[in-house]
């Protein structure tokens, strides 16, 4: 059976007795800083070993009770996975109990032992009262239900109980996920002389060990573990659940701050807008749209604002339930799907709702209930729907970019890649074998209106193929390409079956107009002139022209003039037969009676045929062939 990790959580109202707890559970003072000492209060999140077997660990954060230092709160519960709520039984629940439950239920923390404190300063029936008030609180609340113990941390009357409950509970809950990629929200960034930067959190999931190398976000900064504590203690290895301090090589603890992630590979993303399943407090007063609000998700806290797409504001007593909506952030963070979040109104201070991550890169929205049956399809979807949707929006995507915006690990990309449906285009790109199809289906279309507006080209040319299929990326394209009912020949793609012909009307002049051409030799006429000639119209003129080259009626001297095929060839093969390996143009000249208007197109011509090469003043054969 494999080792098992988690971190419990001290919350209640401010003296009521959560450090004083802490310390009857574990003989440590987590109230380390001296204002915390001077003023009996804590300030900062405060961290101790609680109980350790060779099955389980179990560590014990202590949070701040004071409104001013909910948002210290918020970062240190966000990573435990049994909370104590603790209530001195002389006062009764206080607004930080309410707060502090609100915060704990919006996080999705579900597991809770309630610990009715200091029940030596009240007598028996006082003790019931204080019991039915919390039964009262609880009710409707993920608590409900909850073991209610009475302790009493100074004279140790029910701590060996509420430490055995809290064994018992912790055994039956599932364990984090260490097979996950490693993750750790930064709640503290600090030096130690000799030893350099060091940062401290809760490992969210995955697993760490020395000398792994790791990233910094959303800074992006590279690093290393150079060393690993759990509690004071080095450790090779630190697994999800466990309170670790990380010692990191390479940069400076003045760049890092709360909020940073520790994480070990690249693909996870760094973003300021994010698509979220929000829940408001029933208490709480009007939300506007685009309101400013402080979010705090892991241990983070940015201002943002809130953009809602099917309504301008909200109140919670209306019982509003799950919103779909947006968070645009001022600043970025580093967030997964499915992680929760809090917000809270900056004046006045006030927790408003909660949530979680849907979507943790969010796009730009029309407001509307198109985009609320986006967001409905994001929360519903399983891996599989996210990655399509995905692909729907980019026809296919960077490996990494497709597990960031579908929110998969690296294990779950393995597994889908293996599957036949899903293409892989390149070693970092793939898309499915729908989208495939569905490219393949476009190209037909753009194909056959291709074919239906210009009967008389051979076919479309691949570039311009591309032009019309701009929402399909290159590489998409040129797999669809290799499989379908077409043809390519030359750089032009046509549909099978198809070739192109005159039409019908038209074909006596086209054959009046070749032969014309053919009569004037090398010394032609403009081909605009020979259109008029012929009255054929403006409009045809074009895919005229271009039908006479592709089927080697004419060969294109410039963009006004050509000649017959024939006559081209018999001027090549009559220059070649009088000159030598090399000629000047003087000599071209005069072997073919041309002027220089007709004489510089044609031996540019020649060039760009690759029949001659132009050297200084003169041309060399390259080949004989015409």
């Amino acid at each position: 059976m494999a080792k098992r990790y988690y971190t419990i959580g001290m919350a209640g109202h401010i003296d009521h007795g959560k450090t004083t707890l802490t310390k009857a559970l574990t003989s440590v003072d987590t109230d380390r800083l001296k204002e915390e000492k001077e003023r009996s209060i804590s300030i900062e999140p405060g961290y101790a070993p609680f109980y350790m077997d060779d099955h389980l660990e179990v560590s014990v954060v202590d949070v701040p009770g004071h409104e001013r230092f909910i948002r210290q709160m918020i970062a240190g519960v966000a990573g435990i996975d049994l909370v104590l709520l603790v209530v001195a039984a002389d006062e009764g629940v206080m607004p930080q109990t309410k707060e502090h439950l609100d915060i704990l239920s919006l996080l999705g923390v579900k597991q809770g032992i309630i610990v009715l404190s200091k029940i030596s300063k009240i007598d028996e029936e006082i003790r019931e009262l204080a019991l039915e008030e919390i039964m009262e609180e609880l009710i409707g609340t993920v608590f409900e239900g909850s073991p209610v113990l009475l302790v009493d941390s100074l004279t140790g009357e029910g701590v060996g109980e509420l430490r055995e409950t809290i064994i018992s509970v912790i055994r039956d809950l599932p364990s984090r996920n260490i097979s996950g990629e490693f993750r750790l929200p930064v709640d503290q960034a600090f030096t130690i002389k000799g030893q350099g930067t060091v940062v401290r959190g809760t490992i969210y999931e995955g697993s760490l060990v020395t000398g792994q190398e790791l990233v910094i976000l959303p800074m992006g900064i590279h690093t290393k573990a150079k060393q690993i504590q759990v509690h004071h203690h080095r450790a090779e290895k630190g697994y999800a659940g466990q309170r670790a301090a990380v010692n990191l090589s390479g940069v400076d603890y003045k760049e890092l701050k709360r909020g940073n992630v520790l994480v070990a590979t690249p693909h996870l993303y760094v973003t300021d807008t994010i698509d979220v399943c929000l829940n408001i407090l029933n208490h709480v007063r009007q939300i506007k749209q685009r309101m400013p609000i402080m979010v705090h998700a892991g241990t983070s806290e940015v201002m943002g604002k809130l953009v809602f797409f099917d309504r301008n504001s909200v109140n919670g007593n209306t019982n509003p339930g799950s919103i779909l909506c947006q968070i645009r952030l001022d600043e970025y963070i580093m967030v997964k799907r499915g992680d929760r979040f809090i917000i809270r109104r900056p004046s006045p201070v006030e927790t408003i709702g909660g949530g979680w991550v849907l979507q943790p890169k969010g796009g730009k929205y029309r407001f509307g209930e198109e985009t609320i049956a986006l967001l409905q399809s994001e929360m519903d979807g399983n891996p599989r729907d996210r990655v399509l949707n995905v692909l729907n929006r980019h026809k296919s995507a960077e490996r990494d970019s497709l597990m960031k915006e579908a929110s998969l690990s690296e294990s779950s990309m393995r597994e889908f890649l293996q599957e036949q449906d899903w293409v892989v285009l390149s070693d970092s790109t793939v898309t499915h074998r729908t989208i495939v199809n569905e490219c393949r289906h476009e190209i037909e279309s753009v194909l056959l209106k291709f074919h239906q507006d210009s009967p008389l080209l051979k076919g479309l040319n691949i570039g311009e193929l591309k032009q019309h299929l701009k929402e399909y990326p290159g590489p998409l394209i040129d797999h669809a390409l290799e499989k379908g009912k077409w043809k390519q020949e030359g750089g032009r793609l046509h549909l099978e079956g198809f070739s192109p012909q005159l039409p019908i009307e038209w074909e006596k002049r086209c054959s009046q107009l070749l032969s014309m051409m053919e009569n004037d030799g090398t010394k032609v006429k403009d081909m605009e002139e020979y259109f008029k000639q012929m009255g054929i119209p403006e409009k045809w003129r074009s895919d005229f022209y271009h039908f006479f080259v592709q089927e080697k009626k004419i060969v294109p001297l410039d963009d006004r003039k050509a000649y017959s095929i024939r006559v081209f060839n018999e001027a090549v093969v009559r220059l070649k037969r009088h000159t030598k390996d090399t000629f000047h143009i003087s000599e071209a000249k005069e072997v073919l009676d041309l002027s220089r208007k007709y004489m510089i197109p044609f031996l540019e011509k020649l060039d760009k045929e690759g029949l001659t090469i132009r050297i200084e003043d003169k041309r060399k054969w390259v080949r004989t062939e015409v």
